[in-house]
Formats: structure tokens, C-alpha cells, sequence
């Protein structure tokens, strides 16, 4: 078999593998869409979806089931996209949406929000009912998503002026993550009971907050990033090989890692405020597509999309068929599913000199 027959079987193979993985999230988004604790019986399920049968029914598809499942599927892909980019950017396997300290800086965004000026004692006081009157879901997440954009342009920008290296990178998004989660314990020793109490829950990452208009955020955001990241696998694959060779291709490394970097991060944020913590999507599925699909960008990339988008509707899948009424935390699910596959990257032998 030649060289040309080899790179055209190996295509197929991959685009087979895409158009599988397509199928399996369609089929299990659908799956989760039947899942929960009303008891409806899957007739009762197509009858909702085509808008006859019982108000409540109705209601419980089209306003609860349908935008947490939508959800689930663009913010996996997002979290999965940010680590597959990092990684590539960082030259370090071990990189993920938080690796900037995003979530950190979300997570003190909305402690603020909640705990100073609406859960908390410098507004409510100690008060249930005037918290339920003065908290704004859409203010937590503008405060989170505005914390998660100065501290990435805090990294940044700390980075071009001193050396724009991958090290440098990940130690100033360590130590600015550490920063922010000082502020966010200094905010919690101080809030009074109703205020702690909302801010632990907000940072339990939680689908059944999202509606129709954050999936649409989430979605024009995520699209956007795809689509560059798309437009720029060649570049990628190019990096893979170092900065030396991706330079002597015409391609300029610090903008890239730059421009990458920042826009990857920006999803991560646009997700977090709204969805809260969703940890260990960006570091599994970019893994798993890279053992799979090998490292070529043009396929990696919609392949971590998607694998992404699989993980967290089976994790939202998993949560509501184990809360008994009330669905667990997605996030805890994830970090479940995902600290057993950390620990077996750290550990295994080809990444173990790296680390």
C-alpha cells in the first residue's frame, strides 16, 4: 500500500470515527431529554415535544429539559475546545480551561455579587426573603465573566511584557488563581448564613440554571471560537512541531498563542458565569481525542467539540438519574469522572518525566 493510499484510509478512519461521535451525542442528547424526575413516560415525552398532552408537561420539556440539554451540549464543547487549544498553546498536557485561573476569578466575581451586594451583609442581612428579592441571576454572571476577563488580560499582559513563554503562562495563571481564591475565602468568612449558603450553591456547577437566552450566548461565543480555532488548525499542527519550525512557516508564534489563548479563555468565562464550575471536560476529552484521532487539528478539533458535548450530557444524564428527585451537581459528577483519569495521566510513563 503507498503513501497516498495510507493518508486517504487513515481519513475515512477519522471521519468515520466524527460522523460516529455525531451520532452518539444526538443519540444520548436525546436519551437525557427522557430522563428526570417527573415519572413521564416516554409517550408522554414525544407528546410534550410536539406540544400536545398535559401544561405541565409541556412546560417541563420546553422550559427545563430542552434548554439544560442545549446547555450541557455547547458548554461541554467549550470547555473541551479551551483545553485541547491550551494544551496545544502550552505544550503541556496537563493545561485546561482553569489553568489561567478563569474559574477562580469567576468564582470571586459571583462570591462578590452574592455575598456584598445581594445575599450578604453590606445589603439583605441575614434575611431569606430580601435576599430572593435582591439577587439577580444575570448580575452574578456579568460579575463572574467581568472578574474572568481582567484576570486574563491581567496573564496576558503580564506575559508580553516579560517573556510570552508557555512556563511563563501557566506559573502567572497559578499564582493569579491563587490570589483570587484567597479573596474568594477572605469574602466567605465575612457573609452572613443566607450569603455563604448562595454562593456555595452558585459555585456547585449546575445546568438547571440555563435558559434559552444564556444558551444563546453560550452558542454564538462557542460557534465563534470553533470556527477560529478551525480556520487556525494548520497553525496548530505547525506549533506542534515548535515554535522554531512554526516560525520558519511564516506563522507568528506570540500572536497566535496570544489571540489563542485569550479567545479560549473567553469561552471558558462565558461559561462558568453562567453554568458555575464544570471542572476536568477540558482536560479528559482533548486527551481522549488525541489518543483516538491522533493530533492533526482538522480533526481533533470537532472531535473534542463533540466528545465534550457527550461527556457532559452523559455527567447531566448521570446526575438526574442519581438525585432522587433532584438532580446532583454536574460539576461533582465531572470531577468524579475526571480526578481517577488526572491521576492516570500524571502516572503513566510517558508523561511521567514531564510533570
Amino acid at each position: 500500500m503507498n503513501t497516498v493510499s495510507k493518508v486517504q484510509k487513515t481519513y475515512r478512519k477519522k471521519t468515520a470515527a466524527l460522523i460516529l461521535l455525531f451520532i452518539a451525542v444526538v443519540v444520548l442528547s436525546f436519551v437525557c431529554l427522557f430522563m428526570g424526575s417527573s415519572h413521564m413516560t416516554f409517550k408522554d415525552c414525544i407528546a410534550a415535544l410536539a406540544k400536545e398532552g398535559t401544561a405541565a408537561n409541556v412546560r417541563i420539556i420546553w422550559n427545563i429539559r430542552i434548554p439544560r440539554v442545549l446547555a450541557a451540549l455547547i458548554a461541554g464543547a467549550g470547555l473541551s475546545l479551551s483545553g485541547l487549544i491550551m494544551q496545544t498553546c502550552l505544550n503541556n498536557p496537563m493545561a485546561s480551561p482553569s489553568t489561567l485561573g478563569v474559574s477562580n476569578a469567576a468564582v470571586f466575581g459571583a462570591n462578590l455579587s452574592i455575598i456584598v451586594f445581594a445575599g450578604g451583609y453590606l445589603s439583605t442581612g441575614n434575611n431569606l426573603s430580601s435576599y430572593a428579592a435582591g439577587a439577580n441571576p444575570y448580575a452574578t454572571s456579568l460579575m463572574a465573566f467581568l472578574f474572568s476577563v481582567v484576570s486574563i488580560l491581567l496573564i496576558l499582559g503580564l506575559c508580553r511584557v516579560r517573556s510570552f513563554s508557555p512556563g511563563v503562562v501557566v506559573l502567572a495563571g497559578m499564582a493569579t488563581g491563587s490570589v483570587w481564591n484567597a479573596g474568594t475565602t477572605l469574602l466567605q468568612f465575612y457573609a452572613t448564613d443566607v450569603g455563604l449558603s448562595a454562593a456555595v450553591i452558585w459555585n456547585f456547577g449546575d445546568l438547571g440554571r440555563a435558559t434559552y437566552r444564556t444558551d444563546l450566548i453560550m452558542f454564538v461565543v462557542v460557534v465563534t471560537g470553533m470556527i477560529f480555532f478551525r480556520l487556525m488548525s494548520w497553525k496548530y499542527n505547525a506549533l506542534l512541531s515548535g515554535d522554531a519550525a512554526a516560525q520558519s512557516m511564516g506563522i507568528h508564534v506570540d500572536r497566535l498563542r496570544f489571540a489563542s489563548m485569550l479567545l479560549a479563555s473567553v469561552i471558558t468565562a462565558v461559561c462558568v458565569s453562567f453554568l458555575g464550575i464544570i471542572g476536568f471536560v477540558g482536560i479528559i476529552c482533548p486527551h481522549v481525542v488525541k489518543k483516538l484521532a491522533g493530533q492533526d487539528h482538522r480533526f481533533s478539533i470537532p472531535m473534542s467539540a463533540l466528545s465534550g458535548s457527550l461527556l457532559l450530557v452523559l455527567a447531566d444524564t448521570v446526575s438526574r438519574s442519581m438525585g432522587k428527585g433532584s438532580a446532583l451537581p454536574v460539576g461533582a459528577i465531572t470531577t468524579l469522572l475526571g480526578a481517577p483519569f488526572f491521576a492516570a495521566i500524571i502516572f503513566s510513563g510517558k508523561e511521567r518525566g514531564r510533570c
